[in-house]
Formats: structure tokens, sequence, C-alpha cells
């Protein structure tokens, strides 16, 4: 009973060992570090999206704190709608 245990033990581990230094050996091969490197490229442009709608959401809040008034994006005057002079001397 003991050595087919320790026998069935040995098999999964043999098996395990050669899974893992084939999937290993695949990585460093052109198509894997291809694969790898379009991997990172993804990632950090996930990464860069993140951080802009995070600043964008930091930057609605803290405007929602301090202004209290337009809590969107900032907005740029219409050159029509200034105010008038009249009532500045």
């Amino acid at each position: 009973m003991k050595a087919g245990v320790w026998f069935a033990a040995g098999a999964a581990a043999g098996v395990y060992g050669m899974v893992r230094v084939r999937r290993l050996a695949e990585a460093f091969t052109p198509d894997g570090m291809r694969d790898r490197i379009g991997a990172a490229v993804v990632g950090a442009r996930m990464f860069g999206e993140e951080v802009a709608r995070g600043q964008a959401v930091a930057e609605i809040h803290l405007r929602q704190r301090f202004d209290g008034a337009d809590a969107g994006p900032p907005q740029l005057m219409n050159p029509t709608t200034t105010p008038s002079r009249e009532g500045i001397r």
C-alpha cells in the first residue's frame, strides 16, 4: 500500500514538474516573449486609463468641495457673453 502511494506521488510530482518546465521553456521563445511584451503594453495602457479616470473623478470631487457650484469639467466662457464694462470706471 505504501509503495503505491509513493509511486503515485512521485508520478504526480514528475508530471507537474514537466508541465512547469514546458511552460517556462515556452515563455522564453520568441512567440512567448512577444506575448509577454504585448501583455505588458496592454497592462500599461489600462493603468494609464485608470489613472486618468481617477484624476478626473478627483478633480470633480475637489471642484464640488471648493467651488460648490459647477461640478463638471472646466467650461470655456463664450466671448459674446462677457460682462459689460459700463459699471467699471
